[in-house]
């Protein structure tokens, strides 16, 4: 009891100075730190479970770099792992505590997969005794804040992408700038960026990083979002800043801080060049009525691959992402376009290790002939190009389509981005853009691939795209399960499938159709009692859930 009481007031001491960390997150480290368990068989299961996650090292020739851009990554390393820190607040609390009450080893690492007790690909589910369920709002709300609450609030900065909601000394709502809560951690970062634009020799990127260091003091990133699309011929970029909003459960305003430090292949980013010219034609082909189609993608928008040396924060939680389509703000979108960046050493892990077992698992024998990593690598680029499509204010003058879906919008435009996807990369293979493969590659491996996604669970904003997506095939008929329990896909049927699942994803956006939208997540985002065996056979085969990253050495 000593030891619970003397964690506790430790803890106590750490909130008064930040006022960031919740009640029961100080309890329950606490009563773990005294009363954790060390029990052959939780120790086998978290072994299990960390035993999931293949190991990849991410290397990267520096051969390839000037001086001053060899130089460089070690610093933009350093800056990712204050973003890595910034996260760990965001999404738990006082990482290290948390990290230090853990007995067991296995436990400790898959927490540290998970950035905190609960586990992102199995639904958010606590798998630290003494934590419940994952708050909706994460830490970017205090916990015991309600919806009516918020909505009460009269402060406009609430919904800000870059505001936390704090209690005042009375206990009453307030905003907190992000430059303001993490004011020390933010100007040391500052800092760093600037060092590096110093040594930057690339004009495009010396702006950016620049015009970045400036946005993480004052929270206004939209210029540095510009200088970042202006950028044409660097070779190092850094995705980093507060950037996606999936973890704000209650409202999907509040974004996470996460970074990227990639390099350029030059030689594959050639290649795409020629798709951007392509886009008004793709918009005009969407297989929707002209009102959900009748805005223009921007032109500037950009194709590039990248082999990516470190990730931090967001990005590196769970699931590691493949492919990034920024900025987010809609705003720049529509003047600049979007610039949508492979990470191929990336992708290749994930198909080599994770997404041809699946396939030579579950898919028809017939078929895994049409299994091909250039098929993967074209339906997850146009997933990223697919978000410059569609619309981004809604035809009922309700205003964007994300304010518009509240949290159900990222469900949705990750649907969006996932069909319209395979939409672009068959439009283009049958117009003759795309050569080597086939529209059947692109299916199968389409169909592969949400088996190696669905994974994940439905609890993110991809898994339940993913979901509603497999749901809405099965119903099509795009796919049918052979008895020795294999899939084979329906190709006719597919290309069917994916016009009218694209058209339905288009009307609910164009729409604003905010309960219907809710109502129809409700009823097709879940996981089946039958997917679910499927699934189980992939854990049997030890076929690896994701990756894990060996990096910054």
């Amino acid at each position: 009891m000593n030891e619970i009481l003397k964690l506790i007031g430790n803890q106590c001491i750490r909130v008064k100075k930040s006022g960031f960390c919740m009640l029961a997150v100080i309890l329950s480290a606490a009563l773990i730190a005294a009363c954790g368990s060390n029990s052959a068989e939780e120790e086998s299961l978290m072994e299990a479970k960390v035993a999931e996650f293949a190991t990849v090292k991410l290397t990267y020739d520096p051969s390839q770099l000037t001086e001053n851009e060899k130089q460089i990554i070690p610093i933009l390393i350093e800056v990712a792992r204050i973003f890595d820190g910034l996260f760990w607040q965001q999404t738990f609390g006082d990482k290290q505590t948390f990290l230090d009450s853990i007995q067991s080893g296995p436990a400790k690492k898959f927490a540290m997969i998970n950035y905190g007790p609960w586990e992102l690909l199995n639904g958010n589910s606590p798998f630290i005794a003494g934590f419940g369920e994952k708050p909706p709002g994460a830490n970017y709300y205090p916990a015991d804040m309600s919806k009516d609450e918020f909505e009460a609030l009269t402060d406009t900065n609430k919904t800000s992408l870059y505001t936390l909601l704090r209690r005042d000394a009375a206990g009453s709502l307030k905003v907190v700038w992000y430059h303001d809560a993490y004011k020390g951690e933010l100007q040391k970062a500052a800092e760093l960026i600037k060092r590096a634009a110093e040594l930057a020799e690339d004009a495009g990127f010396k702006k950016y990083l620049e015009m970045r260091a400036e946005a993480l003091l004052t929270s206004d990133y939209r210029p540095s979002d510009f200088a970042w699309m202006e950028m044409k011929t660097n070779s190092i970029d850094f995705v980093a800043g507060p950037i996606e909003s999936y973890g704000d459960g209650l409202y999907g305003y509040k974004t996470a801080f996460e970074a990227y430090v990639l390099i350029k292949d030059r030689e594959w980013s050639q290649k795409l060049v020629k798709y951007i010219a392509l886009l008004p034609m793709l918009q005009q082909g969407l297989p929707v009525e002209a009102e959900y189609k009748s805005e223009t993608p921007g032109l500037s928008s950009e194709l590039g691959v990248y082999d990516a040396v470190y990730y931090a924060g967001d990005c590196n939680a769970g699931s590691k992402t493949i492919a990034i389509n920024l900025p987010n703000d809609e705003k720049v979108q529509l003047k600049a376009g979007s610039r949508s960046l492979m990470l191929k050493n990336t992708m290749q892990s994930k198909f080599d290790t994770i997404l041809l077992p699946i396939a030579k698992k579950l898919m028809d024998p017939s078929q895994i002939r049409y299994i091909k990593f250039d098929a993967f690598f074209n339906n997850v680029m146009f997933h990223e190009v697919a978000h410059g499509l569609g619309i981004k204010n809604t035809i009922s003058g309700t205003g964007t389509v994300k304010e518009s879906l509240k949290e159900a919008a990222s469900t949705f435009e990750e649907a969006k981005a996932d069909i319209l996807g395979l939409f672009m990369a068959t439009k283009l293979i049958e117009n003759g853009e795309i050569e080597g493969i086939t529209e059947e590659d692109c299916f199968v491996t389409y169909m592969a691939s949400i088996f190696r996604s669905v994974r994940f669970g439905a609890a993110s904003s991809h898994g339940k795209a993913n979901m509603m997506c497999f749901n809405f095939f099965l119903q099509a008929g795009a796919f049918s399960r052979n008895a020795d329990g294999s899939y084979k896909v329906d190709f006719a049927k597919t290309k069917e499938a994916m016009n009218a699942w694209a058209a339905t994803i288009l009307i609910f956006q164009g729409n604003g159709d905010y309960h219907g939208a809710k109502s129809y997540l409700a009823e097709n985002a879940t996981i089946s009692p039958g997917l679910q065996l499927e699934l189980d056979r992939l854990k049997s085969a030890q076929i690896p859930l994701d990756i894990v990253f060996e990096q910054g050495s």
